[in-house]
């Protein structure tokens, strides 16, 4: 078995430690834990988009068929409601975790004037100027108070803050590398003193906001293009380092606690903490060439 990480933040790595229905495949773009320790995996298969295992990897149950285009992120609010982003039709929905439709954000197809009109991994390079909600949206975080706040990277270079009923508040984001502008802003998280921190993805950062988008800071520690965002009830922070294939483990400030991978886990795109510490992370196996065709949903428990 091997084992990650350093000190108190020490795991053993399970790759298979899902157990799907037999003859299932589920190629893995974001996963996120409910307050009942289920694990939600939401995957880019036409048949079962979303799958749920109890903590122990048993399959309990799948919603979704037909449902989504391209799979891009997933969380919980407080209330246990699942948010999911599918990117390449530009919107943002809220579910039952039943899988009851509640409200959706955005219209289908999409895409504000950036300078990008291309569905592809690779718009950000297009972006010339910010633009309103959407132009392929990559994350999502949901405040206590029920406000959304919607990371729109791929096609845009914004942030943006949503009511709980959907409506638009205000957006804030530039495109360059300076104080409240972004290259890819690509995941985001609401910590316990109500920051906004930023996935910063192609500047290799993370900037901290105020959640009425006033700039704070920029977090010390080097990343390789952070991804997403988990946190636990230390206010512990857990990322995934998309370009560099890493996990990193954060102090609420971004001080460094523990770090592994490299790049054959190069592509890693989702990461979250179920309630014993241990952590679930999308990224390609260890004993293969990487990228995003491939991924699985990796278990580490922690020692």
């Amino acid at each position: 078995m091997t084992t990650v990480g350093s000190g108190k933040y020490t795991y053993e790595m399970h790759e298979q430690w899902a157990r799907l229905p037999q003859g299932w495949e589920m190629p893995a773009a974001a996963v996120a834990v409910d307050k009942q320790d289920r694990v939600f995996c939401f995957n880019r298969s036409p048949h079962h988009p979303v799958v749920i295992f109890d903590r122990e990897g048993n399959f309990l149950s799948s919603w979704g068929e037909g449902m989504f285009t391209f799979p891009h992120a997933i969380t919980f609010d407080g209330a246990g409601h699942v948010w999911l982003v599918d990117r390449n039709v530009g919107q943002v929905m809220k579910f039952t975790p039943e899988g009851k439709l509640l409200l959706t954000i955005g219209k289908r197809g999409y895409m504000s004037d950036t300078g990008n009109t291309v569905v592809s991994s690779d718009g950000y390079q297009n972006v010339t100027h910010p633009g309103e909600p959407f132009n392929l949206p990559a994350g999502i975080a949901v405040a206590p108070s029920g406000d959304i706040f919607i990371a729109d990277g791929y096609g845009n270079c914004r942030v943006h803050r949503f009511a709980p009923d959907g409506k638009l508040r205000f957006s804030w984001g530039q495109p360059g590398s300076g104080p409240g502008q972004f290259v890819l802003p690509h995941g985001v998280l609401i910590d316990r003193r109500g920051h906004v921190l930023v996935a910063d993805r192609q500047n290799d950062r993370v900037q901290v906001f105020t959640q009425d988008g006033k700039f704070l800071s920029v977090w010390p520690t080097e990343f390789i293009g952070p991804a997403v965002f988990a946190t636990d009830e230390d206010d512990t922070i857990y990322i995934a380092e998309h370009n560099g294939g890493y996990t990193s483990i954060v102090t609420r400030d971004g001080e460094r606690l523990a770090r592994w991978g490299g790049p054959v886990h190069r592509s890693a795109h989702g990461i979250a903490v179920d309630s014993q510490g241990d952590m679930y992370v999308v990224q390609p196996p260890e004993h293969s060439e990487g990228g995003s065709r491939n991924r699985i949903v990796t278990k580490f428990i922690r020692r």
